[in-house]
């Protein structure tokens, strides 16, 4: 048998080194939902490495590779989290409120302001360090506050914080 033929054999059992995923500079804050959903994360992955381990050589190694970078990362996201205290305040926004704010169009939108890895901005989940969940951090009902985006700035009013 030729050395290519081993070589590429070697090459193809072997997983090519995933990317890391990058950890923000911003403190971890969360919500004590967003804690939960990093820890079962943590779970759902911790069961699929050991699946794929029980494959033996079977097993997908890039698939192990991916799974065990994502450990990586969740398990630090774990352990720096600050979970914040239930937003209860009506008077200012925190990490954690609901709030209800009007556009220059005089769109109503309503978010809630929630930690970078439970951010869903498709469910109105928005992070807190984004420039919309900055822009809303410590307003008050009535406050109108400046929305840097990359599309340019835009003036937006509080209406609500629940």
């Amino acid at each position: 048998m030729s050395r290519a033929f081993v070589n590429e054999d070697q090459a193809a059992a072997q997983a090519d080194q995933p990317v890391e995923r990058r950890v923000s500079d911003q403190p971890n804050y969360v919500t004590a939902n967003g804690l939960r959903q990093l820890q079962q994360r943590v779970s759902e992955l911790n069961a699929l490495r050991s699946e794929l381990q029980a494959q033996g050589e079977r097993a997908d190694k890039q698939r192990l590779a991916d799974t065990e970078r994502d450990l990586r990362y969740f398990n630090a996201r774990v352990q720096s989290a600050q979970v914040v205290p239930a937003a209860t305040s009506r008077s200012s926004v925190q990490i954690g409120s609901r709030v209800r704010f009007i556009d220059e169009q005089d769109q109503t939108h309503e978010v809630q302001l929630v930690g970078e890895d439970e951010a869903d901005a498709g469910r109105g989940m928005i992070n807190w360090g984004s420039p919309l969940g900055r822009a809303l951090l410590g307003a008050v009902p009535g406050d109108e506050v400046v929305w840097r985006r990359p599309l340019g700035e835009q003036m937006i009013e509080v209406v609500e914080i629940s």
